[in-house]
């Protein structure tokens, strides 16, 4: 979002999580189209003549709101949720919530940036969601992207699960929206890169996709990431295929424009004399039409600058990766195919509220 989310009645900074504003008891809900919170009454609200209605998930924590137009109760990011725990499994549904919030941080950074969001019940191949618990019946989830459906492990909600997984594998950053923007760059790999020249340039920077998977992922458990990754890839993981490297990367460039843009909003900037540049670095809220140099120049000061709080708190740096010049050709490409596929909101609204395969006639 462009903007710090505000509640509509006192104008206290709020959360894009909250349900009811901390200092006034307004009872909020996320408007999509507009990114605005709104008050809620009789589990509704009015904007623009149009009326819009909680979303069904809102007991589990969702505060979008549904247009009144739209074809079901569910917002268009629970839409997209294909499956999920069985209704009796209270305590997968409360990893549920968790893991929901950080989709619908996701969906609503894809729609800020364009992104064609093309719901699973819509279009066979389309985007969706199975978000199942490995602690629910004992079967292994594995978390991954197969034909526009992203499968995630409700378990991965627990601190202690997700912290033990990222010490066993070496990891410096684990977390649900990390799992949720990696897996959505598989997905997008193959919406966005169309024609034999753009799958050429793809090639020419990542490797060759077509490679065997499975004997990657053997290579790599058996040997590792090579000892120089890091002058050419952003995460060892990276490194195992040609697949995961385009999805790391388009993760990275999310985690980077998500957060500049939430810098951007909350008026944050270095001074030259800080950062010793001649100029102020100043994060702009959306870099659509600025060179990926831009970018990264912004995004090298100020995630230094976050690293640095963060260890005043004690903390592991927010943002524990080396971006080396191959990377930065890759995030470069990032850049150029994600700025050149924006739909307008119109379009995006299209999308949002087409009907389903049953509801249609």
């Amino acid at each position: 979002m462009s903007t710090t989310p505000r509640c509509p009645s006192c104008r206290r900074f709020i959360y894009l999580d909250t349900l009811v504003c901390p200092a006034c008891s307004t009872e909020v809900g996320f408007q999509i189209i507009d990114r605005v919170f709104v008050g809620i009454r009789s589990g509704r609200a009015t904007v623009d003549d149009v009326t819009w209605y909680t979303c069904s998930e809102r007991d589990w924590g969702c505060n979008w709101l549904v247009r009144e137009d739209a074809p079901s109760g569910r917002c268009f990011s629970c839409r997209l949720t294909r499956a999920r725990p069985d209704s009796s499994d209270t305590i997968a549904l409360e990893k549920l919530a968790k893991t929901e919030e950080a989709k619908r941080r996701l969906i609503l950074q894809l729609g800020d940036l364009g992104l064609p969001i093309v719901p699973w019940d819509v279009q066979p191949g389309g985007l969706g969601f199975d978000l199942l618990s490995s602690r629910s019946d004992g079967k292994r989830v594995i978390i991954g992207h197969a034909n526009g459906i992203i499968t995630i492990d409700l378990a991965e909600s627990l601190d202690e699960v997700r912290e033990a997984l990222r010490v066993r594998l070496g990891e410096p950053y684990r977390t649900l929206l990390g799992h949720l923007r990696h897996e959505t760059g598989h997905y997008f790999q193959n919406v966005l890169i169309q024609g034999d020249a753009a799958w050429a340039e793809c090639r020419d920077l990542f490797g060759d996709e077509r490679a065997s998977y499975q004997d990657a992922i053997q290579r790599h458990y058996a040997t590792g990431a090579p000892a120089d990754w890091q002058s050419s890839y952003i995460s060892e993981y990276a490194t195992m295929h040609p697949w995961e490297d385009f999805a790391e990367t388009f993760a990275h460039y999310l985690h980077i424009v998500g957060t500049l843009q939430t810098a951007a909003a909350l008026g944050i900037h270095m001074d030259a004399a800080a950062t010793r540049r001649d100029v102020d670095v100043v994060p702009e809220d959306d870099y659509r039409d600025e060179p990926v140099g831009r970018l990264l120049s912004d995004w090298e000061a100020l995630s230094q600058g976050f690293n640095r709080i963060n260890r005043s708190m004690g903390l592991a740096d927010l943002y524990p990766f080396t971006i080396s010049a191959p990377v930065q050709r890759k995030l470069a490409f990032m850049h150029d195919l994600i700025t050149h596929a924006p739909l307008t909101t119109e379009e995006q609204v299209d999308l949002a509220l087409a009907p389903r395969g049953d509801e249609r006639s």
